[in-house]
């Protein structure tokens, strides 16, 4: 029998990319869920009107969105693969001519 310490994990870039996007999901929906709610009670705290409290709980809702994808962007980066690469472009573009 081997040993735990004596055990390789074999792990291919699949299982890598689905981690990172799993990570990616969490993190969008916990910011997104966390920067609401406190839009929210910001709103409710300092505003009166119906519509100042949902465009404060929209603009939490939007940060929130807005730094789960540059989070996201950090750590996906190099994982995607570059769809607009010179090889995919048709031998008749203008790139090339150039």
């Amino acid at each position: 029998m081997v040993g735990e310490e004596e055990q390789k994990i074999v792990c291919n870039d699949g299982d890598i990319l689905n981690a990172k996007w799993d990570a990616c999901i969490d993190l969008s929906l916990r910011r997104v869920f966390y920067t609401s709610v406190a839009g929210a009670v910001s709103s409710l705290v300092l505003f009166r009107g119906p519509a100042s409290r949902w465009a404060a709980l929209a603009f939490g809702a939007g940060v929130g969105i807005g730094s789960a994808y540059t989070e996201s962007s950090r750590i996906l980066e190099g994982s995607l693969p570059n769809w607009t690469s010179k090889a995919a472009l048709p031998p008749n573009s203008k790139d090339e001519q150039n």
